[in-house]
C-alpha cells in the first residue's frame, strides 16, 4: 500500500476509534469510604467489586488507616477534587461532620452506610437499624447468661451514630426497657435493673492494643464478670484472647458483633456464644447500585422515586450462633472467594 494511502487508512481508523469513544457512555465515578481498616470492610470491598461488574461503574474504596475523623475528612476532600460523582460514606463523627457532609452533598451524590448522619443532606442511609441490632445482641447475652450477672461492653467510640445506638440497644434490652432509639445513657452512668448490671463501657478508639488491655483490666478488676460484649468487628477476638489468657473460658461468656473469622471460629469451638452480623458485602454493592441508578436518571421525579421510603435502605442484621454459623460462614467465603 502506498505511504499516502496507508496514512489515510490509519487516520480513518483513528477517527473511527475516537468517534466510538465519544459515543460510548461514561461509567459513573463512585467511591466507597469506610470509617477504619478492618476485615469487616474487606468484605465490603468485595461487594464494591461485584457492583463494578454488575452495574457498570468505576469505583474506589478508601479506608482511613488510623480510623480518625481527620483522615476521613481528607479522603472526602480528595475525592471531590478528583471529580467523583457519588460517594457512600460511614461517617466517623456525624455531629461534627455535618458541614463537611453537606459540602460533599452539594458537589456529588451522597449516601451514608453502616453509620448514619441524619442531620446532613445525605440522600439515603444504607444499612441496618443499629438500635434494633443492639437489642438483638442483648438477647444473645440473655441466652448466654440466663441467670443474670455483670456485663462489660466494649466499643470503638461513642461519637459514631452506629456505636451509640448499638450500645443503647444492648443496654435497653438487658434492662428490659421499652423501645426508644433516642435514649442515651452516658458512658459512666450506673446501669442496673433486674438480673443484669452493665458494669462498664470501654472505648478503645480503634486501637487494638488498648482494647485488649481494657479487657484484661476488666477481668482482673472484677472476678464476677459474667459476660463481655464486643460491639465492633475487631473487638470480640480481643475479648476471646483476654478470657483465654485469664483461664476463664466458659466462665465468662463472650458475645460479639460482626463476622470476624476468629469470632466465627469461636462460635464453632463453643467459646463465643454468638454474634450479630451485618452485611458489609451488600453495603458495598447496594450503595453503589443506588448511586449509579440516581446518576443515570435525569428526570428529578423519577430520581426521587428511586430513593427508598424514609430514606432508609434496610439491610437487616442476623444473629449467628452454633446452629447456623457453618452455613453463614460458607456463604461468606463463597462471596469473598476464600476457602
Amino acid at each position: 500500500m502506498p505511504r499516502r494511502a496507508l496514512f489515510a487508512f490509519l487516520s480513518a481508523l483513528l477517527l473511527a476509534a475516537l468517534a466510538v469513544g465519544q459515543d460510548a457512555p461514561k461509567k459513573p465515578r463512585l467511591a466507597f469510604v469506610t470509617n477504619c481498616v478492618a476485615e469487616f470492610w474487606t468484605v465490603g470491598s468485595f461487594g464494591v467489586e461485584a457492583a463494578k461488574a454488575e452495574f457498570g461503574v468505576d469505583a474506589v474504596v478508601r479506608m482511613p488507616a488510623n480510623g480518625t475523623a481527620e483522615e476521613q475528612k481528607r479522603i472526602l476532600e480528595d475525592l471531590l477534587a478528583k471529580g467523583v460523582q457519588g460517594i457512600a460514606v460511614s461517617p466517623k463523627d456525624p455531629e461534627n461532620m455535618t458541614a463537611l457532609l453537606d459540602k460533599v452533598a452539594g458537589r456529588a451524590l451522597l449516601v451514608t452506610h453502616d453509620s448514619d448522619a441524619p442531620k446532613s443532606k445525605r440522600l439515603c442511609y444504607v444499612g441496618m437499624d443499629n438500635y434494633d441490632a443492639g437489642r438483638m445482641c442483648g438477647q444473645l447475652v440473655k441466652e448466654a447468661l440466663p441467670d443474670g450477672g455483670a456485663v462489660v461492653l466494649f466499643v470503638g467510640n461513642l461519637d459514631q451514630d452506629n456505636a451509640r445506638r448499638r450500645r443503647q440497644g444492648v443496654v435497653d434490652e438487658l434492662l428490659d426497657r421499652s423501645r426508644d432509639p433516642s435514649r442515651f445513657d452516658k458512658q459512666d452512668a450506673v446501669l442496673k435493673a433486674g438480673k443484669y448490671e452493665i458494669r462498664a463501657t470501654f472505648t478503645d478508639q480503634f486501637d487494638r492494643q488498648k482494647g485488649k488491655a481494657a479487657a484484661q483490666d476488666a477481668l482482673a478488676r472484677w472476678s464476677d464478670v459474667g459476660a463481655m460484649v464486643g460491639l465492633f468487628e475487631y473487638e470480640p477476638p480481643l475479648l476471646l484472647e483476654a478470657v483465654k489468657s485469664a483461664n476463664r473460658l466458659g466462665k465468662v461468656k463472650v458475645v460479639g458483633f460482626d463476622e470476624n473469622d476468629a469470632t466465627l471460629q469461636g462460635i464453632v469451638d463453643g467459646h463465643v456464644h454468638g454474634t450479630v452480623v451485618q452485611n458489609p458485602y451488600e453495603y458495598g454493592r447496594k450503595s453503589l447500585e443506588l448511586l449509579a441508578s440516581l446518576l443515570r436518571e435525569t428526570d428529578s421525579k423519577k430520581r426521587e422515586e428511586l430513593l427508598p421510603k424514609d430514606r432508609f435502605l434496610d439491610i437487616p442484621a442476623r444473629a449467628i450462633t452454633k446452629a447456623n454459623v457453618e452455613a453463614f460462614w460458607a456463604d461468606l467465603k463463597q462471596k469473598t472467594g476464600r476457602k
